[in-house]
């Protein structure tokens, strides 16, 4: 067996052991120096985290021409409320069947048509044989009446014969007693003959008055006779003209001018009376009818200027009425044009409407965009030296075009209105061409 090689020597036996304050102070130095090693790398992240967070989630600079600017500046500021409208008829009346019948249309809906045209017939048998009927009834009083007339007449005259006769009577009476009082006075008649003559004056006297009033009383009679003749005859003329319009108003006419709107029976269909048959819009009353949230609704007043556009022109129009009324967050509310009409206006057409709330003639504006909404309404970019600056702004009313600034910007800085959801939120970016 051969003898095992030899360990190669080791320092070991070299090795001192420190003194315990000497390694106190060397694991001290080691702390110390790892403590300070730690801290600078915190100092490092701490101002390098941001400058690293913003290189990585935000561009280091934005194209100009993805970009909209606008100046801040003062001017003039309308505040107002704009949205779609439709036209809508202030004025549409139903035409009415007056009786029952059979119709007969002579329009078709969307047709123009004449105030007092005829849009329609019923055809009414029934009231027609009544007209018929109640005409032969008039013309059978106004005959009675004129026959009455003719007896009235006849009795007049006998009568007025009879009162003559006895006047007659009643002066040859007088005459006779003129007579016998002469002779009995000259003593050639008996005062009996002139008695006698005194009775017969006294009975034709008496005779001669009651055909007075004979006369009278029948004249009277006959009066009243003739009048109740007359008064049904009017009676009966009443129920003939009563008639006669009723059958006049089987002609359905327009009660203004405009536009059939829609027809409500069919052709030839029979309807009852007072039942709708058709709608005609007024055309020179539309009005445009338009949504307005409720949050607006209580700065609404009638009378409010507006603004109406037809076909790229703008109209002018007043506030007309205001609905008492909130159905799903929004009130109705109606615009008058303020002047003439535009010509083709149809009903329910869409039509841009815009209400001026206030005016004011100077406050500090800037133009309407997007930045609105992407910021919240309190932060916009200001552009400085080619470079978007993030600010925060404090923004007042809004109109349809602009935004009152009320803290945040200057007169003649330029803001970034649209585009700026490309900065992702950055603090700082740089313009490029």
């Amino acid at each position: 067996m051969s003898p095992a090689p030899a360990m190669i020597p080791d320092t070991s036996g070299q090795d001192r052991a420190l003194p315990p304050a000497l390694a106190r102070r060397q694991r001290w130095r080691r702390v110390a120096g790892i403590a300070a090693l730690l801290a600078g790398l915190g100092l490092a992240l701490y101002w390098t985290l941001p400058l690293l967070r913003e290189a990585v989630g935000a561009p280091r600079s934005v194209s100009l021409q993805r970009l909209s600017l606008a100046a801040v500046g003062y001017g003039p500021f309308t505040r107002d409320i704009a949205g779609d409208g439709k036209v809508v008829a202030s004025n549409s009346p139903t035409v009415y069947a007056s009786s029952a019948g059979t119709v007969m249309l002579q329009v078709k809906a969307g047709d123009h048509v004449q105030r007092g045209q005829v849009l329609g017939l019923i055809d009414s048998p029934e009231l027609r044989a009544r007209l018929a009927q109640e005409q032969s009834q008039a013309e059978g009083l106004r005959t009675e009446l004129a026959r009455a007339q003719v007896e009235a007449r006849q009795q007049q005259a006998s009568l007025r014969s009879t009162l003559e006769s006895a006047e007659v009577d009643l002066q040859t009476a007088r005459n006779d007693v003129q007579r016998y009082t002469q002779a009995y006075e000259a003593g050639a008649v008996a005062r009996m003959q002139m008695d006698r003559a005194h009775d017969a004056l006294s009975k034709a006297s008496i005779a001669q008055t009651h055909a007075q009033e004979g006369q009278q009383l029948k004249a009277e009679a006959l009066k009243f006779e003739l009048q109740s003749r007359q008064q049904a005859l009017q009676r009966q003329l009443l129920r003939v003209q009563e008639l006669q319009r009723q059958v006049q108003e089987l002609a359905l006419r327009s009660p203004v001018q405009g536009q059939v709107g829609q027809l409500l029976v069919a052709e030839r269909a029979n309807v009852p009376a007072n039942a709708p048959v058709l709608t005609v819009v007024d055309l020179s009353a539309l009005e445009v009818q338009m949504q307005v949230a409720e949050s607006y609704a209580r700065e609404l007043q009638p009378g409010m200027p507006g603004e109406i556009s037809v076909n790229g022109q703008l109209w002018r129009g007043k506030v007309s009425a205001i609905s008492p009324e909130v159905v799903n967050g929004e009130v109705a509310a109606r615009l008058r044009f303020d002047g003439p009409l535009p010509q083709q206006l149809r009903q329910n057409q869409r039509l841009g409407v815009r209400v001026l709330l206030e005016q004011r003639a100077r406050a500090l504006t800037v133009a309407r965009g997007s930045f609105l909404e992407e910021g919240g309404g309190r932060q916009a970019y200001v552009v400085q030296d080619r470079v978007a600056l993030k600010r925060a702004v404090r923004l007042g009313a809004q109109s349809l075009t602009q935004i009152e600034v009320l803290e945040g910007l200057t007169a003649g800085e330029q803001v970034v209105i649209s585009g700026s959801q490309a900065f992702n939120g950055a603090e700082r970016v740089t313009l490029s061409p």
